[in-house]
């Protein structure tokens, strides 16, 4: 088991659970609402599992991925990631589902997670796959895989402020 590869299997998941969304029909409030709790659930629970074990390793691990960023610059995007879609989650709420601005609103919230794995996966990922031993990684994925069990059905949002975090980690 690799923390590395279970982090893209819930990427993967996010991006699947987006994409019914967009296949189930808008006058089917309740089945939308539905989709839409558990990946709101999801992506906390996913953000929350990789604030608490994979960024505090990263940053002590990791070395950069291919000479563009840090590890404490991969770290604090990635938090002000978070924070944004936490932030773009909350918008959802705002809106009857089904509806227009719902829909846009789930669009945002699709599009900061969609910036942010793809970054995630081009950068933090891989700098971690290439500097950290499989044992580490085998050890993560351990605790991260029951981290997101045990909070299966979610976790409280709240937003991290970025310097504070790297500076609790570093």
């Amino acid at each position: 088991m690799d923390i590395t590869q279970l982090i893209l299997d819930d990427h993967h998941e996010q991006r699947r659970l987006f994409a019914i969304l967009e296949q189930l029909e808008r006058t089917d409030a309740a089945s939308l609402a539905a989709v839409w709790g558990r990946l709101a659930a999801f992506l906390e629970v996913h953000a929350a599992a990789e604030e608490r074990l994979f960024y505090p390793a990263l940053l002590h691990l990791g070395k950069g991925s291919g000479g563009v960023h840090t590890p404490t610059e991969e770290a604090e995007d990635a938090i002000k990631d978070h924070n944004d879609i936490r932030d773009a989650v909350e918008r959802v709420a705002d809106h009857v589902v089904g509806s227009e601005g719902w829909y846009e609103a789930v669009a945002a919230a699709n599009k900061a997670n969609g910036d942010h794995m793809a970054e995630e996966e081009r950068e933090g990922l891989t700098d971690f796959r290439c500097h950290a031993s499989l044992q580490t990684r085998h050890d993560l994925a351990v605790a991260f895989a029951a981290f997101e069990a045990a909070h299966i059905t979610g976790v409280s949002p709240v937003n991290t402020d970025p310097q504070e975090y790297i500076d609790a980690h570093s």
